[in-house]
């Protein structure tokens, strides 16, 4: 399974950015997603997520209301938009899925996901 992690960029505060993960040898309708960010010396945030058999979605509570995850399963995509940004958003942003199912209570720990995309960056400025 491949993750391709796209969309990323500068944007001022209070703008939106739309960002996309296209997955290749497996079809995400199989399994959980999520997106995941991480600043330098930080561990990995979970940002969103979708569960299989509890679909929710999942957001962590800094990004409730302005974030919204989505996925397209006739093109196998993932998307995170993103809205009313704040400059503490910025990060490098990760898509993530995993065979089988997941706690959803465990949704938000980097060490249950099994593939990763490569990161895209995005930079809010204020």
């Amino acid at each position: 399974v491949q993750l391709q992690a796209s969309g990323g960029g500068l944007v001022q505060a209070g703008g939106s950015l739309r960002l996309s993960c296209a997955a290749s040898g497996r079809a995400f309708s199989s399994g959980p997603v999520a997106w995941f960010r991480q600043v330098p010396g930080k561990e990995r945030e979970f940002v969103a997520g979708i569960n299989t058999w509890n679909p929710g979605p999942f957001y962590t509570a800094s990004v409730k209301g302005r974030f919204t995850i989505s996925r397209d399963n006739a093109k196998n995509t993932v998307y995170l938009e993103m809205n009313s940004l704040k400059p503490e958003d910025t990060a490098v942003y990760y898509c993530a899925a995993r065979d089988g199912r997941i706690i959803t209570g465990a949704i938000h720990r980097a060490d249950v996901w099994h593939y990763w995309g490569q990161g895209t960056l995005v930079t809010v400025s204020s």
